[in-house]
């Protein structure tokens, strides 16, 4: 069921369920999607500005180049969905769950992220730049070429993390949690000679 340019502006439509359906650029800017539940959906180049998605449930689910402006997503679950592409500013994210999510090409930038688990998500060239990381679990995430210019990660558990050398020189990795090969890579990030 494809479904293009629609204007759900405003509309009300807590508690629906959608199942293998297809968005293509339509505007949920202002809509009440409060405990909404998606299975094998697809939104691609969707407005969500300012939409209810609280308590929300997502399943299998793409949000493709999507816009997400001071939307609501306390509570919403992601679980083998991806965000590829989209942009996510000033949204109210906590609490929210990540399971097997894929961040390729999304924005974070300060996004209050911290104390999240992240952990093994593919967050590859995710701008993340002064995203608060905070005390998040990381491990064994996919951060390569991720923008991280500023991203506060005090406190973040980066063991296993995959991480380049331009992402280490630009983080504020003060407090971190990082294994042997991550702390050989950052010595290397500044130059140091490691024997």
């Amino acid at each position: 069921m494809d479904i293009i340019d629609e204007d759900y502006s405003d509309a009300v439509l807590p508690g629906e369920k959608w199942e293998q359906r297809s968005f293509v650029n339509c505007d949920f800017t202002d809509a009440d999607l409060r405990e909404l539940v998606t299975s094998n959906c697809t939104f691609t180049e969707c407005d969500f500005t300012r939409a209810d998605l609280g308590e929300s449930s997502h399943t299998a689910t793409a949000f493709r180049s999507c816009k997400f402006v001071e939307t609501t997503l306390g509570g919403t679950s992601f679980s083998s969905c991806s965000l590829m592409g989209s942009m996510f500013v000033d949204c109210r994210l906590r609490p929210i769950s990540f399971v097997e999510t894929d961040f390729t090409l999304a924005s974070f930038v300060r996004a209050p992220l911290q104390k999240l688990s992240l952990r093994g998500q593919r967050l590859r060239e995710t701008n993340l730049e002064h995203a608060d990381l905070s005390g998040t679990d990381l491990r064994e995430a996919d951060l390569g070429g991720a923008r991280l210019l500023g991203a506060k990660l005090a406190g973040a558990d980066l063991r296993g993390a995959r991480l380049d050398a331009n992402a280490l020189r630009q983080a504020q990795l003060g407090g971190a949690r990082v294994d042997l090969e991550t702390a050989v890579a950052f010595a290397a990030a500044y130059g140091l000679v490691v024997e």
